[in-house]
Order: structure tokens, then sequence, then C-alpha cells
């Protein structure tokens, strides 16, 4: 019983592994499904990111690296552009650039395939080939790249910026008043008229503030003052926006011919006419500035409001446009599998506990097997004995020699009984026990009574120490894995409710696994108590009626 236990929760701990459609090298395939009611026009070459955790994907499939995530298109056959900005296998966490080659709010029922599971795999990341033919600079500010450009432009920044490893996706650029500089590039140069479009994520560490966001040679200005944005064009100046302190807001400001608009989360909070003007010079990037700064875009083409909305929607910290299911078969059959995604969520921790609590489980059930048998067969021989003893009338000293009652604690307290009076009967004499032969007969029945007392509470302490233990032991792998949970989205930024409740979720069931050891066997255990606190007044009762029996008869 014990082995089919472990056996059982070793499969339930087991990876949810399918057979991979597009290449069979890979084990594992999740379907990624997109929100489309977060998209409000048609989009194509869209970069989206992709928020890996352990409530949405099982780290222990895939490579320590991430080397051998592929990310496949709705056909199952085309391979989508990607780049890594963050993979850290250890707690979990993982940021991913996807381009989705299409995105339309009439496709209900738009997705993308994620592969793992070939540890045989090579790294096939390409950050360049990730932003659309627009995008001519992308600063992920991550730790190891903080001023390397992961567009295909791969400019070098430079400037007085340290890392914050908790932000809103990875890392952040933490400003304390220095510019951060882009150097001169005919990439990042605006012809008079042309179309262009800045966006970044800012944490203003306090507010009221004066800062310079975006400033390239004061033809092109967004500034930060007090809390509101203001963009100034030559003589042009158009404001509008509330920022808020110590949260994360995208700014964006967008310009083409004679237009130029500010954006605050994708809404657009002014807009006005602006003077057509070149820019060839570098961009100073938070001048002034105290907070955090991430995802800094700029592309050689005036972004659609669309294109804003769904940056912003998709990046911030409660995305709902990406949603990865737990596997593709699961999918298919029109069911989520809830436990599964609660084992595949549990932390090594949870896993431990809940690996002792099965052990637990086993023995308790052993022993309440064990201890049902013993005192249902102690019953029904001592109810034989007790009537067979009844009826001997003044042959009670031969019931030993016409019955057997292997299982009868009765007959064992007679037994010993019997012993001692046959050590005082001489052969061929009439038995006659004195005082203090009684004395000494009914000791050694006694004896025999504290001894098969003992022998029928043994393992009870089993069943209290699974009452008592399991819930504490359940209690605290549940905190624990609260505890690694928030710690690991702490270290990501990623507090979204679909990064946090699988993690709170699946930490709980370490407490119903707990709950799940102590139930039955405080059930048992008052059930088997009972019944041996019978048996054993019984056998009090006969030790009474046995030596007063044979005073009776053979007392002097």
């Amino acid at each position: 019983m014990i082995k089919k236990i472990v056996l059982l929760a070793m499969f339930l701990m087991l990876p949810t592994l399918v057979h991979a459609t597009w290449n069979e090298a890979w084990t594992a395939r999740n379907k990624v499904v997109v929100n489309a009611a977060t998209v409000t026009e048609a989009l194509t070459a869209v970069p989206v990111v992709l928020r890996l955790h352990s409530g949405n994907f099982d780290f222990t499939n895939a490579n320590a690296d991430g080397s051998d995530l592929r990310f496949i298109a709705a056909d199952d056959k085309t391979e989508l552009k990607y780049h890594i900005e963050k993979f850290d296998a250890l707690n979990e966490l993982a940021v991913i650039w996807v381009q989705l080659p299409k995105l339309d709010a009439a496709d209900k029922e738009a997705h993308f395939w994620l592969y793992s599971g070939n540890d045989k795999a090579t790294a096939s990341a390409d950050s360049k080939a990730t932003w659309d033919a627009h995008t001519v600079a992308a600063f992920h500010f991550a730790e190891k790249a903080l001023f390397q450009d992961s567009s295909a432009t791969g400019l070098v920044a430079s400037g007085e910026i340290s890392v914050q490893k908790a932000a809103l996706l990875g890392e952040a650029a933490v400003f304390t008043g220095k510019p951060f500089v882009i150097p001169t590039n005919p990439a990042i140069s605006r012809a008079a008229g042309a179309g262009y479009t800045w966006s970044a994520w800012i944490k203003p560490a306090s507010l009221p503030q004066s800062a310079s966001l975006y400033n390239q040679s004061d033809a092109i200005h967004l500034k930060l003052d007090g809390q509101q944005l203001s963009l100034h064009i030559g003589a042009k100046t158009i404001t509008g926006g509330e920022i808020k302190a110590a949260v994360w807001q995208q700014v964006a400001f967008s310009m083409e011919g004679g237009k130029a608009s500010i954006f605050v989360n994708g809404i657009e909070v002014g807009t006005g006419d602006a003077p057509v003007a070149d820019a060839a010079s570098d961009i100073k990037i938070g001048d002034g500035f105290n907070g955090e700064m991430d995802e800094l875009e700029i592309a050689k083409v005036a972004r659609s409001t669309g294109w804003l909305k769904l940056a912003a929607s998709a990046q911030g910290m409660d995305s709902q446009l990406l949603k990865v299911e737990e596997s593709a078969g699961e999918e298919e059959e029109g069911e989520t599998n809830y436990i599964g995604i609660l084992v595949s969520s549990l932390t090594i921790d949870a896993k431990v506990v809940i690996g002792i609590l099965a052990v637990m489980f086993a023995i308790s059930a052993y022993v309440m097997l064990q201890k049902a048998r013993l005192v249902s067969s102690t019953d029904k021989d001592n109810h034989r004995f007790l009537t067979r003893f009844h009826h001997a009338g003044n042959e009670i000293l031969a019931l030993d020699k016409d019955a057997h009652f292997p299982n009868a604690s009765l007959y064992k307290l007679y037994s010993a009984g019997l012993r001692e009076i046959h050590k005082r009967q001489k052969e061929g004499e009439v038995l006659s026990l004195s005082g203090a032969s009684m004395d000494a007969i009914k000791a050694s029945i006694d004896a025999e009574l504290v001894r098969e007392t003992q022998r029928q509470n043994s393992g009870m302490v089993l069943l209290t120490i699974a009452i008592s233990g399991g819930p504490f032991l359940g209690l605290l792998g549940t905190v624990v894995g609260v505890m690694i949970t928030f710690a690991a989205i702490a270290a990501a930024g990623d507090v979204n409710v679909n990064a946090i409740a699988p993690g709170i979720a699946a930490a709980l069931l370490a407490t119903v696994a707990g709950l799940a050891v102590a139930i039955p066997a405080l059930f048992g255990y008052n059930y088997l108590a009972s019944r041996i606190k019978n048996i054993t007044i019984a056998m009090q009762i006969f030790v009474d009626e046995f030596v007063t029996r044979v005073a009776e008869l053979h007392g002097k």
C-alpha cells in the first residue's frame, strides 16, 4: 500500500509532456493564447512580451538558459522571431519578446505555441530580428547589457545609471539626475516632417520634480514639469498628462509632418500642431530625473494610437494580452486541469513537505488497517472464550484442553493465571491455594494484562503524530511556498495576478495535504481508541472474575 501511494505521488509530480507536432525532438508544448479584446486595430510585426513563471511554465522541463525555447505560429509550422530578455531557471522567471506577424481584434482564437524540452537544442534567439523594421532603438536596461540597444541598429549608450533588479520587466535603469546619452547616429536622426516615436516606462521616485525625459539638441524636448508632461518642438509647446509617483507608467510622444502628440499609458493626453524640425544630434534621456526607467524604444515612424495602446497594455504589470495554457492536449479537450496547474506550480519545499505527508499518510493508513483487524479479531475471540468460560462451571481450569482462542486477550490472561496455578499443584493432590498463592497468581495475570494492553495500543502513537504533525507540516510548506512566490515575484518585478495566484494556490496544496493526513487519522484514532478501551475494561473485569472463581473453588 505504501508503494502504491509513493508511486501515485511521483506520477502527479511528473511534468506534463505532450507529443510535439512541430518537431518530435521537443517533448513539451504549451499553447499561448492571445487575448484579442486588448487589440484595438489590426497590427503587423508586433513584438509582444511574454512573462513566464512557475504558475504557467514548467522550468524543470527546459534548459537552464532557455536555449531550447521555440515559438511557433498557430499553424504549428512557422517559427516566430524572438529574444530572451531574462531567463532565471533557479527562481523560475523569464521575460521573452516574441514578434507576432499579425494581430487583429477580429481573430478571437489567435494563439501560438511555446515548445521546450530538448537538452540538445542550441539558442536561436535573435534580438535584432524581433523588432520591426521601423524600430531603431530598444533598450531593456538588462543588468548584463545596461547600455546596449537590442534592435538591429546596435547602439551603445553611455551615462551614470545603475540597475534595479525588481522592475517592470526584468531589470530597469535607476536615474539619479544624470542623463543617459544615446550617441548621434543616422538611424535616430529625424528629417523634417518625417515620422518619429519615442516611448519609455518611468517610475518617478517622488513628485513634483523637474526633469528632461528626452532632449535632442533642444529641437525636440520632452519635459516633466512638476507632475505634468510638456513637449517642446522649436517654439511650440504641447502639454498634457498627469504623472504619478512610485508607479510604473508609459510615456510616449509621436510626430509626423506638422503634428505631434503626447501619450500616457497608450492614451493620447495632448496633441497639437508643431513646426517641422530636423534633429540629428545626441539624445539625452533622464537629465534631472530621479526614479526608474524601463523599455525605452525609438521608431522612425509615427506609431498609431492602437500600437501604443497595445504596447502599454502588453508590457504593463497587469497585462492580459497573453495567457500560457497548461498544455496543448488539455486545451483541446476543452477542460482545465486545475490539479495539474497546482502540481506544476509547486515549489521544491512544498514537494518535499507533500512527499513527507504522503509517507505519513501511508504509515497511518497501514496502522489503522492493522489495528482494525486486531481489535476485530480480539473482540470476536474474546466473546467466544467468555461464553465458554461462563459455561465451564467447576471445570474452569480445563478450558485449555478443549478449545483454542488465538486472538482472545482474555484467553492470554487465563493462560497466564493457569501457568501459575499449575506451578502450585502437586500431582495426585487436591489443589488448595493459600492467600499468598492467590496474590501471586493475580500479580502474574495483572502483568499479562499490562503487556496485552501495550500490544493493543502499539502503533497508536503514529496516529497521534499524524493528527498533530500533519497540519503543522502542511502549514510550514504553505508559508515557505508563499514566501518563495513573493520573493520570486519581487525579484522579477512582475506582480500581476496571473503570476501570483498559481504559486499561492499551489502553496496552499501543502496545507490541504496536511489536513488530508490528519483528518482520517483523527477519525481512525478515536474509533480504535474506543474499541481498545472496551477491550481493556473487559480484561480488567475478567481478571477479577477469574481470580474470584479460582479462590472460591480452590482456596484454603
